[in-house]
C-alpha cells in the first residue's frame, strides 16, 4: 500500500503526450484556429480539451522552462513562439500581459525570443 501511495504522490516525470500529434502548423497556418486557442489561453472564449490541457500547464513549463515537456512539446513550443513574435506580435503581446505580467519569462528567455525574432 505505501508503493502506491508514494507513486502517486510522485510527480509526473514528463506532461502528458496526449495531444504531441496535433498538426501545430494547421493551426499556425490558421487565424480561425489559432484566434480560438489564444482566446481559450486568454479566457475569452471556450477551450478545446487540448486547449484546456495547455493553459492549466503553461504556467509550470514557463515557470520550470518546460523540464517537463516532450521534444513534441518542446519543438512545437518553439514553432509557436518563433510564429507568433514574427507574424503575430499583437497575440504575442496579449499572451504575454496575461501570462508574465511582470516581465519574468521576457526577461528569462530574452536570449531565445531575440534567436527567433527575423526567422519565421
Amino acid at each position: 500500500m505505501a508503493c502506491v501511495a508514494v507513486t502517486w504522490a510522485r510527480p509526473e516525470s514528463t506532461y502528458t503526450d496526449k495531444w504531441d500529434n496535433i498538426n501545430v502548423d494547421e493551426i499556425l497556418e490558421s487565424n480561425r484556429l489559432l484566434k480560438g486557442y489564444v482566446d481559450c489561453l486568454l479566457g475569452k472564449g471556450r477551450c478545446t480539451p487540448d486547449g484546456k490541457a495547455l493553459k492549466e500547464t503553461l504556467p509550470d513549463a514557463l515557470e520550470h522552462e518546460c523540464v517537463k515537456c516532450t521534444g513534441k512539446q518542446k519543438s512545437g513550443a518553439d514553432k509557436v513562439i518563433r510564429h507568433l513574435v514574427n507574424k503575430r506580435p499583437d497575440l504575442w503581446k496579449e499572451l504575454a500581459v496575461k501570462y508574465d505580467p511582470n516581465n519574468i519569462y521576457q526577461a528569462r528567455y530574452k536570449d531565445k525570443i531575440d534567436a527567433v525574432k527575423g526567422s519565421a
